[in-house]
């Protein structure tokens, strides 16, 4: 039956993909995506992560051409990962000046450095030969403020060797301010700081262990990370805004949406979500069973991140998805 009076019909602005794409208020950016990269030392061809179908560990040649394609397909930037040939209990490594995460940031610098945002995972735990996120005391605890010294050391020798962007994913309190002053002091202070912020200790972490070779020998990470069923996020973004943040980042994101918004609706920096790991080996999994289309449930998870607040997003898809949007 008819209606004997207007009604509003949101059917209308449905009605056609030109109309979708019209009046939708929620994009996907290449711009805004982030290509995470691995990188390992001592390698003479790329190797496959069984994980993460699609996903390698570079070398420093295959790196640049990863990169430079990434580049080319309209990604925003490009955050590095580094797995050493040698950890040991003080992640030596990670400020190494020829360490590898430098070395190929100075690859990259020269290549890529004024076409992209050029971004540097700051931690520990893919160089420490006890895979935790920080220095040890001697009861095997992570020892907050010793590490902190550590955070500030690798900060300074990422932005020596061409990162415009550090990114402290340690969750140790003080990370940020103590990244900062070290940045600042030393001359660095156009280096941006992306602090993972609101870091979950979260199970869908498995495949990325797998690539950055950084599982913990003993233990887990909840002591430092924060718990899933916590409401404490607000609290930790506020802190590293205050200490000097530019950026904020949720990891991991799809399970955490709730979070991404509430920050989002409070913080007036950029937000940053990381769909992690576990959230891309789960997809391409049951697509490769074929119990979903591939292609639509990475934009509808995308654009569900970005719907919820997220201004970047880091994605292992990042790459695929902006050569196919632009």
């Amino acid at each position: 039956m008819t209606p004997s009076y207007p009604v509003s019909r949101p059917r209308r602005l449905r009605r056609t993909p030109p109309m979708r794409r019209l009046v939708a208020p929620v994009s996907v950016r290449p711009a805004g995506l982030v290509q995470p990269l691995f990188v390992k030392e001592g390698i003479g061809e790329p190797q496959p992560v069984a994980s993460m179908p699609g996903v390698v560990q570079h070398t420093r040649d295959s790196l640049r051409k990863a990169a430079a394609e990434a580049v080319t397909a309209g990604v925003g930037g490009l955050i590095l990962f580094g797995i050493p040939a040698v950890k040991d209990g003080r992640g030596s490594a990670a400020d190494d000046p020829d360490g590898i995460v430098q070395v190929a940031l100075r690859d990259l610098a020269a290549d890529l450095g004024g076409e992209t945002v050029l971004m540097a995972d700051l931690c520990l735990d893919e160089y420490t030969d006890h895979g935790h996120c920080g220095l040890l005391t001697s009861g095997g605890e992570v020892d907050n403020d010793a590490t902190l010294d550590r955070y500030a050391a690798i900060a300074l020798a990422q932005a020596e060797a061409g990162a415009q962007v550090v990114a402290p994913s340690g969750m140790m309190d003080g990370q940020v301010a103590a990244i900062r002053t070290a940045l600042d002091s030393a001359g660095h202070a156009d280096v941006a700081i992306c602090a993972y912020s609101a870091k979950y200790a979260s199970a869908f972490y498995g495949p990325f262990r797998d690539a950055a070779e950084c599982a913990p020998q003993f233990g887990d990470r909840a002591a430092y990370q924060q718990d899933p069923a916590a409401r404490d996020a607000l609290r930790e973004v506020l802190l590293d805004v205050e200490e000097g943040a530019d950026i904020v980042m949720v990891k991991p994101a799809l399970a955490y949406l709730d979070v991404i918004s509430q920050i989002a609706a409070r913080v007036r920096l950029p937000v940053a979500a990381f769909q992690v790991s576990g959230e891309y080996a789960m997809v391409e999994a049951a697509a490769a069973n074929g119990w979903l289309d591939r292609d639509r449930t990475i934009l509808e998870t995308l654009t569900a991140i970005s719907r919820a607040g997220a201004d970047i997003i880091l994605s292992y898809w990042a790459a695929e998805v902006a050569q196919r949007l632009t």
